[in-house]
């Protein structure tokens, strides 16, 4: 395994559960970054800019135990900084038309920018491969979005994610499994061809249920 923080070191033994921490805790900055870039973390952002402070900071005290600088207690908060930035995010309802609207689409320009950027790096190894799982982010992608224009249509609303800005059909691969996914093959590139197959094989039984419930819900 290798560091998260791109620095190329091998991490074994206890730093390996730090590492893995660590690219949780960063997929959640990136989450709140996000938010932040969006104008979305209304009355409490201040509130919400501590919390991101405080994770920022757990994520520092983790590459010093990932690099073998502190001990694993060092790092104690950063579990507890975990769940509290899930159940803030989670709890979050507002979206705005602009917000779902640049939502999706920073969403879908980010997914493709990471098999993108692996068969840049390696077209020799990678390009087939990322290749295959654009193709299965397109065919994830349209269903998604083609049901909820004809779902908006329709005044269908979703009763599962009222929350969100357009009806959201969900599926094996929506984002907590593809950020996951491109954590692995971040923190294990030489096998990003197998994590690219193996997840566009999962999008494509997502694509198969989508086009199933439209098929049903659209009758």
């Amino acid at each position: 395994m290798e560091c998260i923080c791109g620095c190329g070191r091998k991490i074994r033994g206890r730093a390996a559960d730090a590492n893995l921490i660590a690219s949780e805790v960063a997929l959640e900055l990136l989450a709140w970054d996000k938010a932040r870039y969006e104008h979305r973390l209304g009355s409490e952002a201040a509130v919400l800019e501590s919390l991101i402070e405080r994770g920022a900071g757990c994520y520092r005290r983790l590459l010093l135990v990932i690099h073998g600088e502190q001990e694993p207690e060092h790092a104690a908060g950063a579990e507890p900084w975990l769940r509290e930035s899930q159940e803030a995010r989670l709890g979050r309802e507002d979206m705005t038309d602009r917000g779902g609207f640049l939502d999706i689409t920073l969403d879908f320009l980010f997914y493709a920018s990471v098999p993108l950027a692996f068969a840049w790096l390696d077209p020799a190894r990678n390009a087939l491969a990322a290749a295959l799982l654009l193709a299965a982010f397109i065919g994830t992608g349209s269903s998604f979005l083609a049901f909820a224009l004809l779902a908006e249509r329709r005044g269908l609303k979703s009763v599962a994610y009222p929350s969100k800005g357009i009806y959201y059909l969900g599926g094996l691969t929506e984002a907590t499994e593809t950020l996951t996914c491109f954590a692995l093959m971040c923190l294990w590139p030489q096998h990003f061809a197998l994590w690219a197959t193996g997840f566009a094989a999962l999008c494509g039984l997502t694509l198969a249920t989508r086009i199933a419930a439209g098929w049903r819900m659209l009758g």
